[in-house]
């Protein structure tokens, strides 16, 4: 059933080294697992060939790939930045981050990215990407989090405000945990970032009960 499923629609199934081999190159794996992928590709990779990472943290990737890739490939980093439910309507107008690492293949994927697939492509760097996604990502993934642990929560008697909130929850509450441990611990600015959300909730949580214990004392 996959492999009818799977030729169905254009994909054949291969061997590592026969995807390695192709001109473009496109590594899905967490960043705990990239740099096992990126060696075993290396002796595969055809010279000119484009290299690109789909991952949620990229510095890590990008210094990966940059060490670990043999100098006759081009290398891209990139972010979509979304997921399989943010996708369901189409890719039209969704953003995708590309930082061009080596050699020119990143403006030419941006420009494929931008003008076939219809996607809003941000041009930027590792160091810029993580700084914004430490925020973008670390604080929905962290407030993600936390409402699921607190369920059950309301479902009928609920406001606008919170059910856009849960709409936000349910895009992210079956993601891997691979992807929550990757934006959380190897980006480099998630930790500072939590950091001040618990600080600014600590005061404001100390704050409440000051003035609670005023109205009761």
């Amino acid at each position: 059933m996959y492999e009818s499923s799977t030729l169905k629609a254009g994909v054949r199934i291969g061997t590592l080294a026969e995807a390695a081999a192709c001109p473009v190159v496109v590594l899905a794996a967490p960043v705990s697992k990239l740099a096992e992928v990126v060696s075993a590709i290396g002796p595969h990779l055809r010279p000119g060939a484009l290299v690109l990472d789909v991952g949620s943290v990229k510095m890590v990737a990008a210094r990966i790939m940059a060490d670990g890739l043999p100098d006759h490939v081009e290398i891209v980093a990139t972010h979509p930045l979304f997921g399989p439910q943010s996708a369901r309507a189409g890719l039209k107008g969704l953003k995708i981050a590309v930082c061009p690492i080596r050699g020119r293949g990143g403006r030419r994927a941006a420009a494929f990215l931008r003008k076939q697939l219809g996607l809003d492509v941000i041009l930027t760097d590792p160091e810029a990407h993580d700084r914004a996604a430490a925020s973008v990502q670390g604080l929905t993934h962290l407030i993600a989090k936390v409402f699921v642990e607190m369920e059950p929560l309301p479902t009928g008697m609920t406001t606008k405000s919170f059910d856009l909130l849960m709409q936000a929850v349910g895009m992210v509450r079956h993601d891997a945990p691979e992807v929550f441990d990757a934006i959380e611990r190897a980006n480099p600015y998630a930790a500072d970032v939590r950091r001040r959300f618990f600080a600014h909730a600590s005061r404001l949580e100390a704050e409440l009960s000051a003035q609670g214990a005023d109205a009761t004392g």
